[in-house]
């Protein structure tokens, strides 16, 4: 005869408040990955919850786990992107929304901006995110060359390249004027064009020879030492 484990009353407060602190810890995980990214520990997310370091550990083996249980959903996001990008009846549209949108992404989550453009943390799962994204982007990309909007030699993998560009200026402006990567977008939005046209407005001035020492100071004090 099986038996069978019932659940006391007493039983289903601890579970409540185990899944609580589980929901604690995802929310201070996913403010510190956006604010600091990957770099964030593990001790960082239990102060940031209110919950001892043991905790996390009861719930989130290591931090890939934890990073596992985050970024599945943000990635999603991206893939949602690209085929509403796809979706668009002006192919050259769907290009301006890709970019549009995905940076958006990478500028409010620095955590999911270092994820996509690093394999240091999950190499298979950020792999098998990238040939998610990377069929519809190509899609998007096609697309746009053969309404001969984008130029003929354009190709999918400039993309990642574009973006990353785009997010070290704002990671250098930030601090100065928070616009400058729109108007770097903006630019390179009309330079990828096939045949150029009307020039898109701008979203900001240039920055002054001042914001740009402090831009480029900035820079250099953030980046690693040998």
């Amino acid at each position: 005869m099986t038996s069978v484990t019932s659940i006391t009353p007493e039983d289903r407060p601890l579970r409540r408040d185990a899944e609580r602190n589980r929901q604690r810890i995802l929310d201070a995980a996913r403010e510190l990955f956006a604010e600091e990214g990957l770099r964030v520990t593990l001790d960082a997310v239990a102060a940031r919850a209110g919950v001892g370091v043991g905790t996390v550990y009861r719930r989130f083996a290591d931090k890939e786990a934890l990073i596992d249980a985050l970024f599945e959903a943000r990635m999603d996001e991206v893939v949602e992107i690209a085929q509403r990008a796809l979706a668009c009846d002006d192919p050259w549209a769907g290009v301006v929304l890709f970019f549009d949108e995905a940076m958006e992404l990478h500028v409010a989550d620095r955590g999911l901006k270092e994820l996509i453009f690093s394999t240091a943390h999950g190499r298979e799962r950020v792999a098998g995110a990238r040939e998610r994204i990377k069929p519809v982007v190509t899609q998007v990309v096609e697309r746009a060359k053969a309404s001969g909007q984008l130029r003929a030699d354009f190709q999918t993998t400039d993309v990642p390249i574009l973006q990353l560009m785009l997010t070290a200026v704002m990671e250098y402006t930030g601090d100065t004027d928070p616009r400058v990567w729109r108007r770097c977008l903006v630019l390179m939005l009309d330079g990828m064009r096939a045949e150029p046209g009307a020039r898109t407005p701008l979203p900001c001035t240039a920055l002054s020879d001042g914001q740009l020492d402090a831009a480029m100071a900035r820079g250099l004090s953030s980046a690693p030492r040998r």
